[in-house]
């Protein structure tokens, strides 16, 4: 089986996380890491590690000067153009799916991309599903202001939200949590939870069966209590979803991109530009995790 590994932000810890994995990775999978091999050799000599000799590359991007832990024009150009060299392989079935390494949001600004992360440059239509073996939030929405995330918020767009999650999970039970504290507390608190409810029912009808079940209260849906019930949550905005998975999972969590016509699973953290290059051993946890989890998906098609 192969995967198109998208090497991320070459300033940040992708690189390192790429390198001193594969030896474990390549026991899962058939890795095709796109980078140019120039800034390969380049990353490696400054990680001072050796570059295996089935780290196989497809050619990609421009070659520049690797500035550890600094956010640039040319490494956002880089990681952006390696990930549309995944995306391509993909889409081409060359690969099976994408695993991406973890970019930086302001040198993709600084390159102009148009996008404000991988979830968004791959598909309008691409949900958020992060999350590991215990426990996956998703995203109803993920990078937009909280000030935003109310507009959004409609019984007809969330029902289809709801159904589109479970077309492609097949599972039987899904937490949904309410937007506001004490999910609204019957109006007191705002009326969205009313629509998210009406959601809910909806959505439950087409199926025939209550999946979905809700909404949870937010501040008491992540409890021991509740995880021994739901294992998926879908979450109305980005940090309720986020802050209490990083907080339980940090270290083993992925991003799953649902919906989106690929394969493509990531690391869950950032390019951690403090301590790149400067032989601090990153946890690769959560990029292997990544990996083996591309594999089930493409097993599982």
């Amino acid at each position: 089986m192969k995967l198109a590994v998208s090497i991320g932000d070459i300033n940040g810890i992708g690189l390192e996380i790429a390198l001193c994995s594969h030896e474990t990775i390549k026991e899962f999978c058939e890795p095709i890491y796109c980078i140019n091999k120039t800034m390969l050799h380049w990353g490696a000599a400054s990680l001072e590690l050796d570059v295996p000799k089935d780290f196989t590359c497809k050619e990609c991007g421009e070659i520049f000067e690797i500035e550890a832990g600094k956010s640039t024009k040319k490494a956002g150009e880089l990681s952006y153009t390696s990930f549309c060299t995944a995306v391509k392989l993909a889409k081409k079935g060359k690969v099976d799916g994408i695993v991406t390494l973890p970019i930086n949001k302001e040198s993709w600004e600084k390159a102009n991309v148009p996008f404000v992360g991988h979830t968004d440059a791959l598909s309008e239509k691409a949900i958020m599903m992060l999350g590991c073996e215990k426990m996956f939030t998703i995203l109803y929405t993920h990078h937009i202001p909280l000030k935003d995330v109310s507009e959004t918020l409609t019984t007809k767009k969330l029902k289809k939200f709801l159904l589109t999650v479970q077309n492609s999970l097949h599972v039987e039970k899904i937490g949904v949590l309410g937007l506001n504290p004490h999910a609204g507390d019957g109006g007191v608190i705002g009326d969205e939870d009313f629509k998210i409810k009406k959601a809910i029912k909806k959505a439950n009808k087409v199926l025939g069966k209550n999946v979905f079940i809700g909404p949870l209260v937010p501040d008491t849906a992540f409890t021991c209590r509740s995880r021994e019930k739901f294992k998926y949550f879908i979450c109305m905005y980005h940090d309720q979803g986020l802050i209490p998975l990083k907080a339980l999972y940090f270290d083993e969590s992925i991003n799953v991109s649902l919906n989106a016509g690929i394969i493509r699973t990531s690391v869950d953290h950032g390019t951690a530009f403090d301590i790149a290059y400067k032989d601090k051993n990153p946890s690769t946890i959560s990029y292997i995790n990544a990996i083996k989890e591309a594999v089930n998906l493409s097993l599982s098609k």
